[in-house]
């Protein structure tokens, strides 16, 4: 018993690290993900690689092809337009029955996501920075944690991810004064959102998020829309 538990937290642990490398470009989509490479690179053992890797396969993040073995999942335009079908359909839904289900304790901790969300600077240079990034995950997440059903927050949670490998290897802005720009629209959608979840305004959220969540796209394909 003692050693499944120490196999399970070497996989817990080599899984967020290959998936940090993943979102942190480290580790390029399309790139073959070799067992012994990856083993020496964690200092973990084959197995807890293997794991690890159907971990991220369940998530999107990596591929798996019979006699190919795993790579890091590719990033293209068909994947990108029904990542963003599906996600709009399912993080809608998710958030709707957030609204209905929510108690207050719920609407505490999306004020307190939003807040900190909005005092986080964007970032310096091409890219937004790391902790924009957590904030504003940690802002849609708490969104939906007012949704009593864990597998659609799980869902939803796990297509938001994959966007984030396309929001990471699309185009880079090109100057900082976009950046602001972007900054400001996004901002102001997100506090309209936040406004409609504290009234609890199911239909107004729904178009607001949708709008967010297509203009992540958007983003991605290099235009000036604010991000979801």
């Amino acid at each position: 018993m003692a050693r499944e538990a120490g196999q399970q937290t070497r996989s817990e642990a080599v899984h967020d690290r290959i998936r940090a490398d993943i979102l942190g470009g480290r580790l390029r989509p399309g790139r073959r993900l070799k067992f012994p490479e990856l083993s020496e690179r964690y200092g973990v053992s084959t197995g807890a690689v293997r794991e690890a890797l159907l971990r991220l396969v369940a998530k999107n993040l990596v591929s798996s092809e019979a006699h190919h073995g795993f790579r890091v999942t590719d990033v293209t335009a068909r994947g990108l337009a029904d990542l963003t079908d599906a996600r709009t359909e399912l993080e809608c839904l998710a958030l709707s029955r957030a609204i209905d289900e929510g108690d207050l304790a719920w609407q505490a901790q999306v004020l307190a996501a939003h807040h900190t969300f909005e005092q986080t600077p964007l970032g310096v240079g091409d890219q937004p920075g790391e902790d924009w990034l957590i904030a504003h995950a940690d802002f849609h997440t708490a969104l939906l944690a007012g949704c009593a059903n864990p597998r659609l927050r799980d869902l939803a949670a796990s297509l938001r991810e994959e966007a984030e490998l396309y929001r990471r290897w699309s185009r880079p802005t090109p100057a900082d004064a976009r950046h602001r720009t972007t900054d400001q629209a996004g901002h102001k959608e997100h506090r309209d959102l936040l406004d409609a979840v504290m009234t609890r305004d199911s239909k107004r959220a729904d178009a607001i998020l949708r709008r967010l969540i297509g203009a992540t796209s958007a983003m991605i394909l290099d235009t000036d829309e604010p991000h979801a």
